[in-house]
């Protein structure tokens, strides 16, 4: 393989890679999902939470890719049954946000303020749920599984495609850490309003989301 046809397998790897798992991270609804969850906290705080949170979608993806598909095989979990499992969990969890109403909000405020006074540590929501299953959730490691099982076998093709998939997965890390970073300036821009829809409808396309994976699951399960 020339070194023309080897940066063409990083180009296209990394294309097909940064598309694929961009357009189910969606980081900026997920922003907005953020900013709903750590809601009353600092900015100082928030932007610590979106360093981890960055930081933790990277390790999944990378483990997704690189080692999903024997980690599934190993305990003999299909991708369908990761997408069943993961869309119930992620509709789920759009319900609830859907669902929170302002009373309840302010009460989950308030406890939110109190633990913080408790002594608390916020980040121990950077994992779960802010991590998975909410920014790089089943659907992405089905994604990213899908990914790493169509990589070239070996030799140059194999090392393009880890080059190209490696960089796409770092710049949608970096991409979610800064649009968690400053969610809460984007929030500040708008009404109260505006907000209350923007967070409804996130949480909405969240559900959609978690049910067209569920569907796909029990679909692909049923051919």
């Amino acid at each position: 393989m020339s070194g023309i046809e080897f940066t063409g397998t990083v180009e296209s790897a990394f294309l097909l890679a940064f598309s694929s798992l961009f357009s189910i991270i969606n980081p900026i609804g997920g922003a907005l999902i953020f900013e709903l969850f750590t809601r009353g906290l600092a900015h100082p705080e928030r932007a610590r939470l979106a360093a981890a949170v960055g930081r933790y979608s990277l390790l999944v993806m990378f483990g997704a890719l690189w080692g999903g598909a024997y980690v599934l095989e190993f305990f003999g979990v299909s991708i369908e049954a990761l997408r069943i499992a993961g869309g119930l969990v992620v509709a789920t969890s759009g319900w609830r946000l859907l669902t929170l109403d302002d009373q309840r909000e302010r009460k989950n405020e308030e406890q939110r303020a109190a633990a913080a006074d408790a002594g608390d540590d916020p980040m121990q929501m950077a994992f779960f749920p802010l991590t998975l299953p909410l920014t790089t959730g089943p659907g992405t490691i089905a994604v990213a599984v899908t990914l790493g099982a169509v990589r070239p076998p070996y030799g140059l093709g194999l090392l393009g495609f880890f080059v190209g998939a490696t960089l796409a997965a770092l710049a949608n890390a970096a991409i979610i850490w800064l649009s968690y970073r400053f969610a809460d300036r984007l929030i500040e821009r708008m009404g109260a309003t505006a907000r209350l829809v923007v967070v409804r409808l996130s949480a909405f396309l969240l559900m959609c989301v978690g049910v067209q994976i569920l569907l796909t699951g029990i679909s692909d399960l049923a051919v």
